[in-house]
Formats: structure tokens, sequence, C-alpha cells
């Protein structure tokens, strides 16, 4: 089963959302079928390349949040996430940024089959330890540490190799129906916007599975079947040639 997660980089409620969805795959009863995929939402815009500022500076000016308003809005969600596991979770004391460059970094490490490894890493160095994700270098060594090469990694990024990507990812978010992140769809039909508790995502993939699979009925006859190995003769029936 495919689950799909459109999300932002900096957005405190994907990295939650995707913790979450992790803790309902380990639960669920097929969860070695279910492969988790990410995808690029970036929501950064509004940030001019290279100008990296706080959390607490761009709240107040795009929303007008500061304060103690501020401080019980970013606290519930630090709160939330070391309950479930997430300690340290920094979401106040961060920056923000222009997320382009990043979101063309994870897409090259999907290339190199390490979706998960790298949106995972990346969203650990940036709540977990409060590393800057923005800058060149600071992509390389992050690609580094899960295995890229890094001088290929430069030529990438510095080429653009994956902005057209990056930008479809988002484009397909929206077609979807997404109109921020996290955004969650599973098996290219069912759709589920934002940071869903781990019970209700739990239930979403067993619903999902019910109506994508048969049931399989059991009965108390013996009836025959063909497999692999050839074909069973029901008890009580003799084999003709």
């Amino acid at each position: 089963m495919r689950v799909e997660i459109w999300s932002e980089i900096t957005c405190p409620w994907c990295g939650l959302g995707s913790h979450r969805v992790d803790r309902a795959v380990r639960r669920f009863e097929h969860g070695d079928e279910v492969d988790v995929t990410h995808r690029s939402f970036p929501l950064s815009d509004r940030y001019p390349v290279g100008s990296i500022v706080s959390v607490r500076e761009a709240t107040l000016r795009n929303y007008g949040l500061a304060g103690a308003r501020l401080e019980a809005t970013t606290g519930k969600i630090e709160a939330m996430a070391e309950q479930e596991g997430l300690s340290p979770y920094r979401v106040l004391d961060n920056q923000v940024g222009n997320t382009r460059l990043a979101h063309e970094f994870l897409a090259h490490a999907s290339a190199e089959g390490k979706n998960r490894l790298a949106w995972d890493t990346i969203f650990r160095a940036y709540f977990g330890a409060a590393r800057p994700i923005f800058g060149l270098d600071e992509l390389l060594d992050l690609g580094e540490e899960i295995g890229l090469e890094r001088e290929e990694t430069r030529r990438v990024l510095t080429e653009g190799r994956f902005r057209q990507q990056v930008q479809d990812e988002l484009e397909l978010g929206q077609h979807l129906g997404a109109t921020g992140a996290p955004f969650i769809v599973v098996e290219g039909r069912y759709a589920v916007a934002g940071a869903q508790d781990t019970d209700t995502v739990l239930g979403i993939l067993r619903q999902v599975w019910h109506a994508t699979h048969p049931t399989v009925v059991i009965t108390e006859s013996d009836a025959a079947i063909c497999g692999p190995d050839g074909c069973a003769v029901p008890a009580g029936h003799a084999a003709h040639a």
C-alpha cells in the first residue's frame, strides 16, 4: 500500500505528522506492506534566497503573533512532540528561510534511493538540533551524513537538476487537493489534510486496506486448489488419470 506525504521542511506540523505516520505504520497489521514516500510542498517563497530570519521575527512579520501568544502556540506543538517521543523538538528557537534548494536536495536524495532517510535526517537536523538547512554547504554536509557523494551533490544542486521536479510535486499535491502541508494521500485515491493523530492515521490505513483488498472467506469445505507446488486433491476424493 502506497502512502505519500506532501511536506514543507520547516513546517512544525509536518515533522510531527511524519512521526505520527511512522508510528501508525508500526502499529498497522500490514505495516510491512506499506511504502511511505515524502513529496515536496514548499511554502517559503516569501523569503528571498539567502535570507534567514528567526521564527520569532517571521511570525511577528507574517502573522502579527508575538509574546505570550506566540510562546503558547509553539509551546503546545513542542509539548505534543515530546509526549510522542520527539524530544527535543525546537520550534520557537529556530530559523526560517527559503527552502527550495533543500527540496531539490531531497529530490536528489530520493533519486538515489534515500527518500525516507533524507527526509527523516533533515527533520531531525532542523527540529531536533535547530541546524540551518537553507544553504548549499549545509545541505552538502547533510548529504555526506546519509551517504551522498559531496561533489556530485554540489553539481546537482548548482545546476538545478531537480528544480522542476520540486515544482511538479508541489503542483501535483495541489491538483490532488492540498492547500497546505502536511497532506497525506493513500493509494493515490484517499487524501487527508493536516497532522492527524496516530490513531486517526492508523484508522485510515485500515479503512483503505479493507477498501482495496478482498476479504478471504474461510469455509468448512475442503475445496481443491492449485499452487506453485502443484494441485492438491481434497480429502475423500480419488485422483484420476
